[in-house]
């Protein structure tokens, strides 16, 4: 799994996501997920690389959402790979974290 942050200089963040989020894949973006959740109030994690997520995966997802939220802030989760996006929806996650298509959708839901 890579990883890689960028726009990260005001409230929000950008983070690019390159592999499968697996056991391995989760503990690479473990901390950084949680660091950016803590310190900003806005996060867009694109998941285009992503050919894989596993539950592990699922889970910082949902912890780094839920820090955010609690700082009044959003996680948008940008043009996943259908197979994510299925795994995403079925597990009821779309409905936690807002899925969109593209970058310019997700800047214009954290306003």
């Amino acid at each position: 799994m890579q990883i890689t942050i960028s726009n990260d200089t005001g409230s929000t963040a950008k983070v690019a996501l390159v592999g499968k989020l697996d056991i391995a894949g989760a503990e690479v973006v473990a901390l950084p997920l949680a660091t950016l959740a803590g310190g900003k109030t806005g996060v867009i994690v694109d998941l285009a690389g992503v050919t894989f997520v596993a539950s592990i995966g699922l889970r910082h997802l949902v912890l780094a959402s839920r820090a955010v939220s609690r700082r009044g802030g959003k996680l948008v989760l940008v043009n996943p790979t259908d197979m994510v996006r299925d795994a995403l929806v079925t597990s009821g996650l779309a409905e936690l974290m807002p899925i969109v298509a593209t970058e310019s959708e997700a800047y214009a839901l954290l306003g």
